[in-house]
């Protein structure tokens, strides 16, 4: 898998994740942006893609609105699924 196409994955997992926590929390972007102290253009950017690489930082903040650790977010099938086909391609 090239970088770009590591890149994309990334991002369509990161989205979905942050999709799939706002509805199980029934919260709107424009709450979680409040909640995680993000502009709401910086969460508009994160999730139409503008922004294919939010740092990690902002991915802390996000959590902290979404109430969940690093830990947890990045606790799924799809993240370990991605990290394995990086750590492939060294």
């Amino acid at each position: 898998m090239t970088q770009q196409k590591m890149k994309d994955g990334f991002h369509a997992i990161l989205k979905n994740r942050i999709d799939e926590l706002c509805d199980e929390r029934e919260m709107s972007y424009y709450v979680l942006s409040y909640k995680s102290s993000i502009p709401m253009s910086t969460m508009v950017h994160i999730m139409d893609g503008t922004s294919k690489n939010p740092g990690i930082f902002t991915i802390m903040k996000i959590c902290d609105g979404l109430g969940v650790s690093l830990k947890e977010f990045f606790d799924t099938k799809e993240f370990e699924e991605i990290l394995i086909e990086s750590r492939d391609e060294r």
